[in-house]
């Protein structure tokens, strides 16, 4: 009689952050959650992609005429559109991102405990989806520089690394607030208005310039004010580059994506139990 074979899934040691093996074994899982959020996002939709270029380009509008034509905002010399959406391109992608993994554990709670994989592809999945919106949001931003004439430098060599920076702010306080918000549900009521708070600490409806010397390293630690200021330099260039801002705030990025790695992991063995 032969005997039945028996595969046993051992937990790993906390000490290991990430199995970049076995997430690389399940990357058409990573695949799949990815399309499945684009698929979701667009299905019976009229307007359809369009949906990626209403919210900046409608916050555009407003913050045009409320902080560029009545509050008189500077703008560093570049006409308030273009310097405003310049900021909602890559703030838009990165305030979804972080609604959507945050929440992302949650939404995915029946797959917790009916199939082993490894549970960092859920807060890490939205982050990739929202990729989509922000290439069809910065097709449109390219269309606004040609309408303004207004000629990208070599600084645009820098955007690759500003959007990995970008993409490991919103994953890693992304894992942290999911494994937070699976067990406090609190933290799904508090996005909403944190995420509007956080964009008025970026300089997002203003220009780093307003910001006092003294204070600049402190506000350098939230890698978005470097990631912004350096989205302006490379395809404005209104000003120089920004390294010191985006050098401080991709050690802080590295912070919290591995900080956020290392609860998310601690917390993993909980969450089936509290889905």
């Amino acid at each position: 009689m032969n005997e039945s074979e028996i595969t046993i899934i051992e937990g790993e040691g906390r000490h290991k952050l990430v199995d970049w093996r076995e997430l690389h074994r399940y990357r058409d899982l990573l695949f799949f959650l990815v399309w499945r959020d684009v698929k979701t996002r667009y299905a019976q939709s009229v307007l359809g992609i369009g949906w990626a270029v209403i919210q900046p380009l409608f916050s555009m509008v407003v913050f045009t005429i409320v902080f560029g034509g009545l509050a008189k905002v500077d703008s560093d010399g570049a006409p308030y559109a273009v310097f405003s959406f310049a900021a909602l391109v890559p703030w838009t992608f990165f305030s979804n991102s972080l609604n959507s993994s945050s929440s992302s554990l949650i939404a995915s709670s029946n797959l917790l405990t009916k199939v082993y994989f490894p549970r960092l592809i859920i807060p890490v999945a939205p982050v990739f989806a929202k990729l989509v919106d922000f290439g069809i949001a910065f097709v449109l931003l390219l269309a606004m520089l040609l309408w303004f004439r207004i000629r990208p430098n070599a600084g645009i060599l820098m955007l690759p690394y500003l959007i990995i920076v970008m993409m490991a702010t919103a994953a890693g306080m992304g894992m942290w607030l999911t494994a937070l918000s699976i067990k406090y549900r609190d933290v799904q009521y508090a996005m909403a208005f944190s995420v509007t708070l956080l964009m008025y600490a970026a300089p997002v409806v203003y220009p780093v310039s307003a910001v006092p010397q003294q204070f600049l390293l402190l506000y350098s630690l939230f890698p978005m004010a470097g990631v912004i200021e350096g989205f302006r330099s490379a395809l404005l260039g209104t000003v120089p580059m920004p390294w010191n801002m985006i050098a401080v705030g991709s050690v802080s990025a590295l912070v919290l994506f591995v900080t956020g790695a290392i609860y998310f992991r601690s917390m993993e063995k909980t969450f089936a139990d509290v889905a």
